[in-house]
Protein backbone atom coordinates (compact mmCIF):
# COMPACT_ATOMS: atom_id res chain seq x y z
CA UNK A 1 0.00 0.00 0.00
CA UNK A 2 1.31 3.44 -0.94
CA UNK A 3 2.35 6.03 1.62
CA UNK A 4 0.19 9.12 1.07
CA UNK A 5 1.87 12.43 1.92
CA UNK A 6 0.08 15.77 2.10
CA UNK A 7 2.28 18.82 1.46
CA UNK A 8 0.29 21.72 2.87
CA UNK A 9 0.89 25.45 3.35
CA UNK A 10 -0.93 27.58 5.90
CA UNK A 11 -1.92 30.29 3.38
CA UNK A 12 -4.36 30.49 0.45
CA UNK A 13 -2.87 30.32 -3.07
CA UNK A 14 -1.35 33.82 -3.20
CA UNK A 15 0.94 34.16 -6.22
CA UNK A 16 3.48 36.54 -4.66
CA UNK A 17 4.02 34.49 -1.52
CA UNK A 18 5.34 31.10 -0.42
CA UNK A 19 2.44 29.18 -1.97
CA UNK A 20 2.68 25.42 -2.48
CA UNK A 21 3.85 25.90 -6.08
CA UNK A 22 7.16 27.10 -4.65
CA UNK A 23 7.75 23.61 -3.23
CA UNK A 24 7.30 21.82 -6.56
CA UNK A 25 10.79 20.29 -6.64
CA UNK A 26 10.17 18.64 -3.28
CA UNK A 27 6.79 17.37 -4.47
CA UNK A 28 8.35 15.90 -7.60
CA UNK A 29 11.16 14.25 -5.64
CA UNK A 30 8.78 12.60 -3.16
CA UNK A 31 6.38 11.52 -5.91
CA UNK A 32 9.31 9.81 -7.61
CA UNK A 33 9.95 7.56 -4.62
CA UNK A 34 8.66 4.02 -4.87
CA UNK A 35 5.40 3.53 -3.01
CA UNK A 36 4.77 7.23 -2.33
CA UNK A 37 1.80 9.33 -3.42
CA UNK A 38 1.84 13.10 -2.96
CA UNK A 39 -0.89 15.72 -2.73
CA UNK A 40 0.31 19.34 -2.62
CA UNK A 41 -2.09 22.16 -1.78
CA UNK A 42 -2.63 25.56 -0.19
CA UNK A 43 -5.49 26.47 2.11
CA UNK A 44 -8.85 26.56 0.35
CA UNK A 45 -10.19 29.19 2.76
CA UNK A 46 -8.70 32.24 4.51
CA UNK A 47 -6.99 31.91 7.88
CA UNK A 48 -9.51 31.73 10.69
CA UNK A 49 -11.91 29.60 8.68
CA UNK A 50 -11.64 25.82 8.77
CA UNK A 51 -9.97 24.30 5.74
CA UNK A 52 -11.90 21.20 4.60
CA UNK A 53 -8.78 19.04 4.32
CA UNK A 54 -6.89 20.19 7.40
CA UNK A 55 -10.07 20.19 9.47
CA UNK A 56 -10.71 16.52 8.71
CA UNK A 57 -7.20 15.16 8.24
CA UNK A 58 -7.67 12.74 11.13
CA UNK A 59 -10.34 10.90 9.15
CA UNK A 60 -8.46 11.06 5.85
CA UNK A 61 -6.31 8.38 4.24
CA UNK A 62 -3.14 10.47 4.48
CA UNK A 63 -0.22 8.86 6.29
CA UNK A 64 1.90 12.01 6.65
CA UNK A 65 1.38 15.76 6.84
CA UNK A 66 4.26 18.06 5.88
CA UNK A 67 3.09 21.46 7.11
CA UNK A 68 4.78 24.61 5.74
CA UNK A 69 3.80 27.40 8.12
CA UNK A 70 4.26 30.45 5.92
CA UNK A 71 1.56 32.59 7.54
CA UNK A 72 1.95 35.63 9.76
CA UNK A 73 0.03 34.15 12.67
CA UNK A 74 -3.42 33.30 11.33
CA UNK A 75 -2.63 30.11 9.44
CA UNK A 76 -4.28 27.51 11.68
CA UNK A 77 -7.44 27.66 13.79
CA UNK A 78 -8.39 25.58 16.82
CA UNK A 79 -10.45 23.07 14.84
CA UNK A 80 -7.59 22.41 12.44
CA UNK A 81 -5.08 22.07 15.28
CA UNK A 82 -7.38 19.60 17.04
CA UNK A 83 -7.73 17.54 13.85
CA UNK A 84 -3.96 17.51 13.33
CA UNK A 85 -3.55 16.39 16.95
CA UNK A 86 -5.97 13.51 16.36
CA UNK A 87 -4.13 12.68 13.14
CA UNK A 88 -0.92 12.17 15.09
CA UNK A 89 -2.76 10.26 17.80
CA UNK A 90 -3.86 7.74 15.20
CA UNK A 91 -0.24 7.32 14.10
CA UNK A 92 0.07 9.93 11.37
CA UNK A 93 3.55 11.31 10.72
CA UNK A 94 3.95 15.07 11.04
CA UNK A 95 6.66 17.45 9.81
CA UNK A 96 6.19 21.09 10.81
CA UNK A 97 8.43 23.87 9.56
CA UNK A 98 8.36 27.67 9.63
CA UNK A 99 10.81 30.56 9.26
CA UNK A 100 12.18 33.64 11.05
CA UNK A 101 10.67 35.84 13.75
CA UNK A 102 6.86 35.29 13.83
CA UNK A 103 6.50 33.71 10.39
CA UNK A 104 4.40 30.59 10.91
CA UNK A 105 3.58 31.32 14.54
CA UNK A 106 0.14 29.76 14.22
CA UNK A 107 1.84 26.38 14.80
CA UNK A 108 2.25 27.36 18.47
CA UNK A 109 -1.34 26.31 18.97
CA UNK A 110 -0.64 22.77 17.74
CA UNK A 111 0.87 21.49 20.98
CA UNK A 112 3.40 18.66 20.82
CA UNK A 113 5.50 19.39 17.76
CA UNK A 114 4.21 22.95 17.79
CA UNK A 115 5.81 23.36 21.23
CA UNK A 116 9.22 22.80 19.60
CA UNK A 117 8.94 26.06 17.64
CA UNK A 118 10.11 29.36 19.15
CA UNK A 119 8.98 32.77 17.90
CA UNK A 120 9.52 36.46 18.58
CA UNK A 121 6.18 37.63 19.96
CA UNK A 122 4.87 34.37 21.33
CA UNK A 123 6.44 31.22 22.79
CA UNK A 124 10.04 32.55 22.78
CA UNK A 125 13.08 30.36 23.26
CA UNK A 126 13.30 29.36 26.96
CA UNK A 127 17.00 30.28 26.88
CA UNK A 128 16.88 34.09 27.29
CA UNK A 129 20.26 34.69 25.64
CA UNK A 130 18.86 33.18 22.44
CA UNK A 131 16.26 35.92 22.15
CA UNK A 132 18.43 38.44 20.34
CA UNK A 133 19.28 39.18 16.73
CA UNK A 134 21.63 36.88 14.88
CA UNK A 135 21.24 38.10 11.30
CA UNK A 136 21.83 41.85 11.47
CA UNK A 137 21.88 42.59 7.74
CA UNK A 138 18.11 42.46 7.15
CA UNK A 139 16.93 45.14 9.55
CA UNK A 140 13.19 44.44 9.34
CA UNK A 141 13.59 40.86 10.60
CA UNK A 142 14.22 40.27 14.30
CA UNK A 143 15.00 37.14 16.31
CA UNK A 144 14.91 34.24 15.91
CA UNK A 145 16.85 34.82 12.67
CA UNK A 146 19.91 32.59 12.55
CA UNK A 147 22.09 33.36 9.52
CA UNK A 148 23.28 30.11 7.94
CA UNK A 149 24.15 31.65 4.57
CA UNK A 150 22.54 32.99 1.41
CA UNK A 151 19.55 31.42 -0.27
CA UNK A 152 21.00 29.20 -2.98
CA UNK A 153 24.04 28.26 -0.92
CA UNK A 154 24.52 25.32 1.44
CA UNK A 155 25.40 24.98 5.10
CA UNK A 156 27.20 22.29 7.05
CA UNK A 157 25.09 20.62 9.73
CA UNK A 158 26.36 18.53 12.63
CA UNK A 159 24.62 15.48 14.16
CA UNK A 160 23.76 15.72 17.85
CA UNK A 161 24.12 12.61 20.00
CA UNK A 162 23.64 9.23 18.38
CA UNK A 163 23.28 9.69 14.64
CA UNK A 164 19.59 9.78 13.82
CA UNK A 165 18.24 7.72 10.88
CA UNK A 166 17.24 10.98 9.18
CA UNK A 167 20.92 11.87 8.83
CA UNK A 168 22.20 8.59 7.41
CA UNK A 169 23.38 8.57 3.82
CA UNK A 170 24.35 5.05 2.80
CA UNK A 171 27.56 4.37 4.71
CA UNK A 172 28.04 8.09 5.38
CA UNK A 173 26.19 11.02 6.93
CA UNK A 174 24.14 13.86 5.56
CA UNK A 175 26.06 17.02 6.44
CA UNK A 176 24.77 19.53 3.88
CA UNK A 177 21.40 21.30 3.68
CA UNK A 178 20.31 24.53 1.99
CA UNK A 179 21.25 27.70 3.85
CA UNK A 180 19.08 30.73 4.59
CA UNK A 181 19.86 34.24 5.86
CA UNK A 182 17.47 34.03 8.82
CA UNK A 183 16.33 30.62 10.08
CA UNK A 184 13.84 30.19 12.88
CA UNK A 185 14.32 28.67 16.32
CA UNK A 186 13.45 25.13 17.42
CA UNK A 187 14.19 23.02 20.47
CA UNK A 188 13.09 19.86 22.26
CA UNK A 189 10.16 20.64 24.60
CA UNK A 190 10.89 19.72 28.21
CA UNK A 191 7.55 17.93 28.51
CA UNK A 192 8.19 15.71 25.45
CA UNK A 193 10.30 12.79 26.61
CA UNK A 194 10.50 11.32 23.11
CA UNK A 195 11.93 14.47 21.49
CA UNK A 196 15.54 15.45 20.93
CA UNK A 197 17.60 17.80 18.80
CA UNK A 198 19.25 15.73 16.07
CA UNK A 199 21.26 18.34 14.14
CA UNK A 200 22.69 21.83 14.52
CA UNK A 201 24.01 24.49 12.20
CA UNK A 202 26.34 27.42 12.85
CA UNK A 203 25.62 31.10 12.29
CA UNK A 204 27.91 32.73 9.77
CA UNK A 205 27.57 36.10 11.50
CA UNK A 206 28.02 35.21 15.19
CA UNK A 207 29.49 31.70 15.11
CA UNK A 208 26.72 30.50 17.41
CA UNK A 209 25.37 26.98 16.94
CA UNK A 210 21.61 26.71 16.50
CA UNK A 211 19.16 23.83 16.19
CA UNK A 212 18.20 22.61 12.74
CA UNK A 213 15.79 19.78 13.51
CA UNK A 214 14.02 18.16 16.46
CA UNK A 215 12.80 14.57 16.09
CA UNK A 216 9.84 13.12 17.99
CA UNK A 217 10.17 9.36 18.15
CA UNK A 218 6.47 8.65 18.54
CA UNK A 219 6.13 7.81 22.22
CA UNK A 220 2.79 6.80 23.77
CA UNK A 221 1.49 5.56 20.44
CA UNK A 222 1.74 8.93 18.69
CA UNK A 223 2.98 9.25 15.14
CA UNK A 224 6.55 10.31 14.60
CA UNK A 225 7.32 13.96 14.00
CA UNK A 226 9.95 16.53 13.07
CA UNK A 227 10.20 20.25 13.83
CA UNK A 228 12.44 21.96 11.25
CA UNK A 229 14.00 25.41 11.66
CA UNK A 230 12.99 26.82 8.26
CA UNK A 231 10.86 25.92 5.27
CA UNK A 232 13.71 27.17 3.09
CA UNK A 233 15.33 23.76 3.47
CA UNK A 234 12.43 22.51 1.32
CA UNK A 235 11.75 25.41 -1.10
CA UNK A 236 12.43 25.49 -4.84
CA UNK A 237 14.30 28.80 -4.49
CA UNK A 238 16.80 27.16 -2.15
CA UNK A 239 17.22 24.09 -4.36
CA UNK A 240 17.68 26.27 -7.46
CA UNK A 241 17.60 30.06 -7.01
CA UNK A 242 16.83 30.40 -10.71
CA UNK A 243 13.27 29.36 -9.85
CA UNK A 244 12.74 32.77 -8.25
CA UNK A 245 11.11 33.91 -5.03
CA UNK A 246 8.35 36.25 -3.87
CA UNK A 247 9.09 39.92 -4.54
CA UNK A 248 9.57 40.71 -0.84
CA UNK A 249 12.75 38.58 -0.70
CA UNK A 250 15.52 41.16 -1.10
CA UNK A 251 18.72 39.39 -0.04
CA UNK A 252 21.03 38.50 -2.97
CA UNK A 253 21.07 34.73 -3.59
CA UNK A 254 24.08 32.45 -3.83
CA UNK A 255 24.60 29.63 -6.32
CA UNK A 256 26.62 26.97 -4.48
CA UNK A 257 23.84 24.40 -4.66
CA UNK A 258 23.83 24.74 -8.45
CA UNK A 259 27.60 24.77 -8.88
CA UNK A 260 28.12 21.65 -6.74
CA UNK A 261 25.31 19.05 -7.04
CA UNK A 262 26.41 17.29 -3.83
CA UNK A 263 24.47 19.76 -1.70
CA UNK A 264 21.24 19.06 -3.57
CA UNK A 265 21.88 15.31 -3.56
CA UNK A 266 22.25 15.29 0.23
CA UNK A 267 19.19 17.52 0.62
CA UNK A 268 17.13 15.09 -1.44
CA UNK A 269 18.53 12.17 0.57
CA UNK A 270 17.32 13.90 3.73
CA UNK A 271 13.84 14.27 2.21
CA UNK A 272 13.82 10.60 1.26
CA UNK A 273 14.80 9.64 4.79
CA UNK A 274 12.08 11.88 6.18
CA UNK A 275 9.40 10.32 3.99
CA UNK A 276 10.46 6.81 5.03
CA UNK A 277 11.02 7.54 8.72
CA UNK A 278 7.78 9.40 9.39
CA UNK A 279 5.82 6.31 8.43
Amino acid sequence: MATRILLQTTIPPVEDDWNIGRFSRLAAHLAGLEGVEVVARDRAVPGGETDPVLGSIDTSDFDQLWLFAVDVGDGLNSDECAAIGRFRERGGGLMVTRDHMDLGSSVCTLGGIGDAHYFHSTHPDPQPDRNRRDDTATQDIDFPNYHSGANGDVQTITPVGAVHPLLKDGDGLIHLLPSHPHEGGVGAPAQAGDARVIATGVSRTTGRPFNIAVAFEGGDGLGRGVAQSTFHHFADYNWNPGDGSPSFVTEPPGDAIVRDPEGLRQTQAYMTNLARWLS
